[in-house]
């Protein structure tokens, strides 16, 4: 990938490893989704094109189109675990889109499917805080070195986004003190 005015350079593995680790933060809530609306395909088939394209794939159309439609699943969900699922995919599917900007926003693009992930367990459980926490921390875990070096490449996580964008800086935390 081209440098950016901020200096920073992205690589093409960069981009799948961070794209990996999202799509299994998403896989991991997927079945909330489905059991909710088992007719519609579409934050699966984002998941899907995620995977594709950490495991080599291009990233092209297909990929982004798979993003959005997760994005308006979600919208349509009937319930906010429903909702958070999707948008879990959605951000599956738009991790391979993050840019070489130093701009604390594209940390939703490597930590959204984990936050979203977590609400939505969270949400399951009746909205027991714990239980998005004990989420976070095995994301925490599961975030390889790689993924971990392209997020301190970025400024900490932005403030804002409610219960969602507080579970995000506590992964962001998490990961930063690890680094």
């Amino acid at each position: 990938m081209a440098d950016e005015p901020s200096g920073m350079t992205l690589s093409k593995q960069d981009l799948r490893e961070v794209t990996g680790y999202s799509a299994e933060s998403a896989q991991e809530v997927l079945e909330l989704f489905e059991s909710a609306h088992p007719a519609d395909p579409r934050p699966r088939e984002a998941i899907d094109a995620a995977w594709r394209f950490a495991r080599g794939g291009e990233r092209g159309k297909a990929l982004r189109d798979t993003g959005w439609a997760a994005h308006r699943a979600a919208r349509d969900a009937e319930s906010a675990i429903a909702g958070d699922a999707a948008r879990a995919a959605m951000c599956a599917a738009s991790a391979a889109y993050l840019h070489p900007l130093a701009d604390a926003h594209q940390v939703k693009h490597i930590l959204g499917a984990a936050a979203h992930a977590a609400r939505a367990a969270e949400l399951l459980a009746g909205g027991l805080r714990d239980v998005g926490a004990d989420h976070i921390e095995r994301a925490r875990r599961r975030a390889a070195p790689a993924v971990v070096d392209v997020l301190t490449r970025y400024p900490a996580a932005p403030p804002g986004g409610g219960r969602v964008g507080e579970l995000l800086r506590d992964l962001d935390a998490a990961l930063r003190s690890r680094h």
